[in-house]
């Protein structure tokens, strides 16, 4: 589940499961999917590996501009990533992910557990296997993301931050799997991918 918020209506680690569900479940994305518009050009903009939007060189500081692109963010199937409405679609450059995860809750433990993200524009995404987490295949290098939305292994996704990337680790390895793995929403993601 994804839910992009204009705003949250209390802190993030103020929220309960019941208030994070209620809030993924009523927010609704355009149907960036189903538009294949044929007016097709660039759109001048990039989101850098920080997280910043950018519109021919000068930096978006407008959350709530980002916040708006950002719900008709899709990629497209060789990779690319595009502006998209019913009308026109707009590439945009994507340096590393289109999101950035910032903060996160644990809810439960082991395979009750329950792992609810806050993106970098306030978006809520509750990791599972709508939304799997994904680590990389080299253990020295670790790769932390979570898929946000679009096909899972084609779709948007979200850098996981360095800070919540040992939390994870230290609630895997507190659990003893072998190997570690974190579970969330039941589904299982191993810290290193297969």
């Amino acid at each position: 589940m994804v839910s992009p918020a204009p705003s949250l209506p209390k802190s993030f680690a103020q929220l309960s499961p019941a208030e994070a569900a209620e809030l993924l479940a009523a927010r609704k994305l355009p149907p960036v999917e189903s538009w294949h518009p044929t007016r097709t050009g660039d759109s001048a903009m990039e989101i850098r590996a920080d997280g910043s939007w950018y519109h021919e060189g000068g930096r978006i500081n407008r959350p709530a501009m980002v916040k708006l692109f950002s719900t008709i963010l899709r990629r497209e199937p060789d990779g690319g990533h595009v502006l998209v409405t019913p009308a026109e679609k707009l590439a945009i450059a994507v340096e590393d992910t289109a999101f950035r995860a910032v903060e996160m809750k644990s809810e439960g433990d082991g395979a009750a557990r329950t792992l609810l993200f806050r993106l970098d524009t306030d978006d809520l995404v509750m990791a599972g296997a709508d939304h799997p987490l994904s680590f990389g295949r080299d253990p020295d290098r670790p790769d932390p993301r979570l898929h946000v939305r679009g096909a899972i292994g084609n779709g948007l996704e979200a850098r996981i931050d360095r800070a919540l990337y040992y939390e994870i680790v230290e609630m895997a390895l507190a659990e003893g799997g072998d190997p570690p793995a974190i579970w969330s929403n039941g589904a299982c993601f191993p810290l290193v991918d297969r």
